[in-house]
């Protein structure tokens, strides 16, 4: 009789535990080689453990170079890769209509390449990793357009037309927030221009777009 309180103790607990959500720092560990080869498995959990420590979370990567963790939050983690390559990861609660089911999450990742400017580009994926439709998450990215300003009335047409078409390449850097669920973009496409054609296209740009997280999917917050 006892044995049998004890298992069915165990079946009504078991769903509480499937219902926790899963932590930044062991689905990274946990991460496939694949998602980011520069980093062994060892790697991973060595930064973990200095930051942990209290140590800066250096490690030499399989590239023989330095990689640092430099954010470690339940649910957010940032990397400096190289000198000009950066890599974050937020785990975003996921919502459901039935209150009973277990907890739901995505993974969403963002790696960024610097050269003449930086850019970045953002993948989804299961909390076992398997790879998610970009266009699930973020059925809206902005483009080109969205970060150019209407024409002030006080410029002149053909400098204002003769300026955003120097744009032409859609550049841009994606911050995931360490303390919220949202993104930010930045046009950095004026960083790839020569400096007076970046200069007359700059007052046409807004600074940044925020994009917000619904439980569903990231929306642009509105302006």
């Amino acid at each position: 009789m006892k044995l049998k309180l004890i298992y069915l103790l165990f079946l009504t607990l078991l769903p509480l535990k499937q219902a926790e959500a899963q932590e930044a720092r062991t689905l990274f560990v946990q991460m496939p080689d694949s998602i980011l080869p520069l980093l062994t498995e060892v790697n991973r959990a060595d930064c973990i453990d200095f930051l942990d420590s209290h140590m800066r979370a250096q490690v030499t990567n399989r590239f023989g170079t330095r990689s640092e963790m430099t954010h470690l939050t339940p649910d957010y983690i940032a990397i400096d890769m190289t000198a000009r390559s950066t890599w974050q990861m937020k785990v975003l609660p996921l919502a459901t209509a039935d209150s009973s089911a277990t907890a739901q999450q995505v993974i969403c990742t963002i790696s960024t390449a610097c050269g003449t400017a930086c850019d970045s580009r953002i993948r989804f994926y299961s909390t076992d990793w398997k790879p998610l439709p970009t266009e699930q998450f973020l059925p809206a990215p902005p483009q080109k357009e969205d970060f150019l300003m209407p024409k002030p009335d006080s410029v002149d047409t053909y400098r204002y037309r003769d300026a955003i078409q120097r744009a032409d390449m859609n550049l841009t850097r994606i911050i995931l927030s360490p303390d919220t669920c949202t993104l930010t973009f930045t046009f950095n496409t004026p960083a790839y221009l020569e400096k007076e054609a970046a200069d007359e296209l700059k007052p046409f740009i807004r600074r940044a777009l925020i994009y917000e997280w619904d439980g569903r999917k990231f929306i642009p917050r509105r302006q």
